[in-house]
């Protein structure tokens, strides 16, 4: 019999998602987030209905494809936000996804941080559709090796699938293997990111 390895939190929202849509036609929201991971084969959906006075999240909804991690992340996401300024949910990370759930595998992080940027991806649209592009902090990837046009999210997806260490990060990307000068700045993005998300 296998063991269930994840918290009884993320069992009950993978069993009884929040706020899935079901009913709602996707043109009555007032934003789109749309994700994905073709590697793990998740995508996620989140639609924003949005107080336009206060800029308040109103409802959100979601659809997602994938894992009972990406499940449970999405659910439980679409319960934090609700109520919360588009600023204030913005500043919602992976970690605090992770907290909520009360924690996920190593190889499931990757769930939870989907959950974030298809939020993050929701607020923009909402702030493009109301000409408020000044609102929109991410401005895209940061190319780390343009020999090989790899992303520190790029990065971000090998620490997450678990690479540790700078060979191990090479053989998942090819980073490094063109000029090399990349090499020192892929380091330092990839520590960045293992203690971001595992604490290391």
């Amino acid at each position: 019999m296998t063991k269930w390895v994840y918290s009884e939190t993320v069992r009950d929202h993978f069993l009884n998602p929040r706020n899935v849509l079901r009913d709602e036609k996707p043109e009555d929201f007032d934003a789109v987030g749309r994700t994905g991971n073709i590697k793990c084969g998740d995508e996620m959906v989140m639609y924003l209905k949005v107080d336009p006075t206060t800029l308040t999240i109103t409802d959100c909804r979601w659809q997602t494809y994938g894992c009972a991690s990406a499940i449970a992340s999405t659910s439980i996401l679409s319960e934090m936000v609700r109520g919360m300024t588009l600023e204030e949910a913005a500043r919602i990370t992976s970690k605090d996804i992770l907290a909520a759930l009360g924690g996920l595998p190593d190889n499931k992080v990757h769930c939870s941080v989907l959950g974030d940027k298809a939020l993050r991806a929701a607020i923009e649209d909402y702030y493009r559709r109301h000409g408020m592009e000044d609102c929109i902090t991410s401005m895209g990837p940061r190319i780390v090796c343009h020999c090989l046009s790899i992303s520190e999210e790029d990065i971000e997806h090998a620490v997450l699938e678990g690479a540790r260490s700078f060979e191990e990060l090479q053989e998942r990307t090819k980073i490094g293997t063109g000029c090399g000068e990349c090499q020192e700045e892929a380091q330092r993005v990839l520590a960045t990111y293992v203690h971001k998300h595992f604490g290391l």
